[in-house]
């Protein structure tokens, strides 16, 4: 009765089922792994945005890079604004509109460190120079999220040359403190709050979202893995259901043979 499971359309159907299962069971996993992923960088955020502040060089130093562990750590600087150094950030938007992060090195006893005081928005011309609050004068404190520098591969924005004065698209310690003439502390400070305070300031980059812990990620391992039952029980039900046709086939040819026979 099941002879016909080796035809070439079944075995071709066979193929194809062997194939997908596999396939099925490796993207449940992947999917699996980026649910662990996204989930444990989405604790560490939280846990990160919701720690004390620390002095800055508890968590790094001059010439140091930050560690991707401490990405979003609160810290504290006292120093004073050196306005001469300061960059506007291309592409950032905020409000749902493109603008400008504001980048200004704040000179500490032992060197710098870049802080981004926040975003302003662009103005007709895209190539000008928007209109930026002046850092303020005089010795302050900053309290700000530590993050490490920004890379291409880190943030999917390619740099490149040519650009206005002052004007970059990265905020990346090494490539900015090459002209500088004091050393920087590496990764930069997303300032929060400043002590005193500023008269007239940026606009506060708002605290990123700690994500849904890769939710999706789990849903769709689930799905994937769901989709391997699918196959088995379509691939089984085909079988059944042939099988079925062709015993109803066998059984009306000997009923005719019967009735021909009376």
């Amino acid at each position: 009765m099941y002879r016909f499971l080796l035809t070439p359309r079944w075995l071709a159907l066979h193929v194809v089922v062997l194939l997908v299962i596999p396939a099925f069971v490796f993207l449940g996993r992947w999917q699996f792994g980026r649910y662990e992923e996204r989930s444990t960088a989405s604790d560490r955020t939280s846990s990160n945005l919701a720690a004390a502040p620390v002095p800055l060089a508890e968590l790094t130093g001059v010439g140091r890079a930050v560690p991707d562990g401490e990405k979003y750590r609160a810290v504290t600087a006292r120093g004073t604004f050196d306005a001469t150094h300061e960059w506007l950030v291309r592409r950032r938007v905020q409000n749902q509109q493109v603008g400008f992060y504001v980048v200004t090195p704040l000179k500490t006893g032992d060197g710098a460190v870049l802080v981004n005081r926040g975003w302003v928005p662009a103005g007709t011309d895209a190539d000008g120079t928007p209109t930026v609050p002046a850092a303020p004068i005089g010795e302050v404190t900053v309290t700000g999220r530590l993050r490490p520098a920004e890379t291409e591969e880190s943030t999917g924005i390619a740099d490149r040359a040519g650009l206005p004065p002052q004007q970059i698209l990265l905020i990346n310690d090494a490539t900015l403190g090459a002209g500088l003439p004091y050393r920087l502390y590496g990764g930069f400070v997303e300032l929060s709050r400043q002590e005193p305070a500023a008269a007239s300031a940026p606009e506060p980059v708002p605290e990123p979202d700690a994500g849904n812990g890769g939710g999706l990620n789990l849903a769709y391992g689930v799905q994937w893995w769901m989709f391997i039952g699918i196959a088995i029980g379509g691939w089984l039900l085909l079988i059944r259901r042939e099988a079925r046709d062709l015993r109803a086939a066998e059984e009306s040819k000997r009923e005719s043979a019967q009735s021909v026979a009376h």
